[in-house]
């Protein structure tokens, strides 16, 4: 769902066992059918070598995605000739570049033309952007529009957050300014983004005001969720290339100024005093590190905090499920990005509920010496659902309360990783001063209010200009 190029390789009983429920004997391939872009059972091993590189040629094209390759038992041990592939000449590469869609000229004429008549122009932007290195060309192109831009959780990065055109975030934990222009502007383009539920909630209440207008590499999500007057299907960087040539400076006018209004509007928490708030983390992790440190998250409040509070100005600096909503899933990404940028600071922003899914990794972390600084948000709670909890359910708390073990700061000294408290700013300051201090791995154990919540939020059902900005809206 987030577009990630896994190739996974599984091993299988011998393929004489196959399909008699033997030991350990699972069917992998049908299992993932689902969740796959594609999937293999390697039976014969003079095919593995080609499959395997198939495999890698699918992921990576178009709409990036996972792979799978199951090899038995007895193909694992089995010999076979090998021999390098030319990647330029390879034909399964060609083959898959081959079925990208192109917009034709006529499509292009014809976006390029309600981009350049829009008064009242809005981008809501998402991962695909990124993904397509398309970045600088949305830039250039909201810049010669003077279009407000949005982005999705997946999108964040995309588009600068410092840039007076960013309106932030959009959807269910969105700004007044992005959610609100979504439903007053006259042309909403999507790029690179899906309208998912988060986002545009109730589907019969989003954007009416609007034509609409979607861009995506993928044709499958033309028109899935939301029904659009036109649409452009193929390589997001070469389409926005284009169009930049094709539509008209359009001057900053009554409508920016409006936007401008709604970027006013902020929920009461962004400036509540508690004695350690997240705002206060997440923004001395940038000014402490700047522009080029990479963030992972897990999923939950502090995600919504890290989207909310962080000025993320440089793509592909934040790593977080956005698609499935993945907890446990920030803490191998951190070690990844790591790996492949060991000369860029790596925070990973964790609940604490969070964490204690994959928290074994510190294994991993302290063998490899990588210098990851992980910041665990310990509300006591798992603070997201408690939320809807509260607002929605009459403070009927079930299963959401932390109240047990473990001490993450003996945790991480058991695994050798340095751990510190803060319970306030001071504490923080200082804490993340000495984690930064070293090039070593770090954990930060960081005492919340377990009522801490995320603001702005659009309840279930309600269309997204209609926010909640605090616990008595």
């Amino acid at each position: 769902m987030d577009s990630v190029p896994v190739v996974a390789i599984t091993c299988n009983v011998a393929t004489h066992l196959l399909g008699r429920d033997s030991f350990q004997e699972v069917d992998i391939t049908g299992i993932t059918m689902s969740i796959t872009k594609h999937n293999y059972i390697v039976r014969d091993v003079n095919r593995l070598a080609d499959t395997i590189r198939e495999a890698f040629a699918i992921a990576r094209s178009g709409r990036p995605g996972p792979v799978l390759i199951d090899i038995p038992k007895n193909v694992t041990a089995a010999v076979a000739e090998w021999s390098a592939a030319d990647p330029s000449e390879n034909p399964i590469t060609a083959r898959m570049a081959a079925k990208i869609p192109v917009a034709t000229e006529a499509e292009l004429d014809k976006v390029a033309a309600m981009l350049s008549r829009a008064e009242r122009p809005f981008f809501y932007v998402g991962g695909g952007v990124v993904t397509s290195d398309a970045c600088s060309e949305l830039l250039n192109l909201a810049e010669k529009l003077n279009a407000p831009v949005s982005v999705t959780l997946m999108g964040k990065t995309a588009f600068p957050a410092t840039h007076p055109l960013c309106t932030g975030m959009i959807g269910m934990h969105g700004t007044k300014a992005s959610n609100t222009a979504a439903n007053r502007c006259d042309l909403l383009v999507a790029i690179g983004s899906r309208f998912s539920d988060r986002v545009i909630s109730d589907p019969d209440k989003f954007a009416k005001q609007s034509a609409i207008v979607q861009i995506d590499i993928d044709p499958a999500e033309i028109n899935k969720n939301i029904k659009t007057q036109a649409s452009l299907s193929g390589n997001i960087k070469q389409i926005l290339s284009a169009l930049i040539s094709r539509v008209s400076v359009r001057p900053r006018d009554g409508w920016n100024a409006k936007v401008e209004e709604w970027k006013n509007h902020l929920p009461a928490m962004y400036s509540r005093k508690t004695a350690l708030h997240p705002k206060f983390v997440l923004e001395k992790i940038h000014d402490t590190l700047g522009d080029d440190t990479i963030l992972s998250t897990e999923v939950g409040q502090h995600q919504m905090w890290v989207a909310q509070f962080y000025p993320f100005t440089k793509p592909r600096t934040l790593l977080t499920s956005g698609g499935l909503g993945t907890m446990g899933y920030g803490t191998g990404a951190a070690l990844g990005a790591q790996t492949a940028f060991p000369d860029r600071y790596v925070v990973h922003i964790a609940g604490d509920g969070s964490f204690r899914m994959n928290l074994n990794e510190l294994a991993t972390i302290s063998h490899y010496n990588l210098p990851v600084i992980i910041i665990v948000a310990n509300n006591g709670t798992l603070g997201m659902v408690r939320q809807w909890q509260k607002l929605f359910y009459d403070k009927r708390y079930s299963e959401t309360t932390l109240d047990r073990p473990p001490d993450f700061v003996k945790l991480a000294d058991a695994f050798g990783v340095r751990g510190f408290r803060a319970r306030t700013e001071q504490e923080f300051s200082e804490t993340f001063a000495k984690a930064v201090s070293e090039r070593t791995p770090a954990l930060i154990d960081c005492y919340m209010d377990i009522d801490e919540m995320v603001f702005p939020m659009v309840p279930a059902g309600k269309p997204i200009d209609e926010l909640l900005l605090d616990a008595q809206s």
